[in-house]
């Protein structure tokens, strides 16, 4: 169980669902075990927020355990988005723990949103990866181009091919590059996103991989972790949805320790916003 999601699924406002789909991971297998590991290293986490004076277990969270994957992934893609889309039926918003960040796709079927914000070190703008248009690499496209998301912003990307930069740029898409990020991020206001539902996602990888070495494709030159914190914290108002994802068992620790306070820091700042409190 994640720490402090001790509250009852019928009376929940936020449900965590693990993901640990690991089948197109194309460098560094191991994120089969994201979702463990991150309950795991969220365990040393005060209770108490000092920012938003609230405490976690407090806040209605839940959590629902794992969907297990198997070897049919657009099925089981499939089958994850019906178990997110009954979380948010019920009113809660789905908290999603990868796994690969194909597990977004379901997560975005779900909850329908208009706006994607995507922390990443890739594009992930794809139209197939070896052949495989369900591939980890192709997520954000897939998103756009079959989910039918009005716009993408990709903050952290610094990687990606030729035909990804050229679709990058479209008009349905924004990239905000590292060196761009905090004067971005310190800019985003209570308007920002303001008329539109918005899904955030984390990929782990958008980090600098000396902050999150625990994950399948490293790029150096990435995110401060602050600058995510503060992303996350700025989106959680107007979001009806939340993945991390891309963790594995490949470091210590950091990156599994870097997603579940993430995690909480989207349910404090989500929590506190409704309640009129800290923004």
């Amino acid at each position: 169980m994640f720490p402090g999601a001790t509250t009852d699924r019928e009376a929940a406002s936020y449900v965590v669902v693990g993901a640990p789909l690991d089948a197109t991971t194309t460098f560094q297998p191991g994120t089969r075990f994201g979702p463990d590991r991150v309950r795991r290293f969220s365990e040393s986490y005060d209770d108490y927020d000092r920012r938003t004076d609230s405490r976690f277990s407090a806040l209605g969270v839940h959590d629902a355990g794992d969907v297990r994957p198997w070897d049919d992934v657009p099925a089981y893609l499939d089958h994850l988005a019906a178990e997110l889309r009954s979380v948010a039926y019920d009113g809660a918003v789905p908290l999603l723990v990868g796994g690969e960040h194909t597990v977004t796709y379901a997560g975005v079927d779900a909850v329908d949103p208009d706006a994607l914000v995507v922390c990443d070190a890739h594009l992930d703008l794809r139209a197939e990866y070896d052949g495989n248009p369900m591939n980890h690499a192709c997520v954000t496209r897939r998103c756009l181009d079959d989910l039918g998301v009005d716009r993408a912003v990709i903050v952290g990307a610094r990687t990606g091919s030729e035909a990804e930069w050229e679709r990058a740029a479209d008009a349905d898409v924004e990239v905000v590059r590292p060196e761009d990020a905090r004067a971005w991020i310190d800019a985003l206001d209570g308007d920002s996103f303001a008329d539109e539902s918005v899904y955030c996602s984390v990929d782990i990888d958008a980090l600098d991989p000396a902050y999150a070495p625990g994950t399948g494709t490293m790029e150096p030159f990435g995110l401060e972790p602050r600058e995510v914190r503060d992303l996350v914290r700025a989106a959680a108002p107007h979001a009806d949805g939340f993945d991390v994802v891309e963790v594995n068992d490949r470091d210590d620790g950091q990156s599994a320790a870097l997603a579940g306070k993430l995690l909480r820091e989207f349910v404090h700042a989500r929590a506190s916003a409704a309640d009129g409190r800290v923004n």
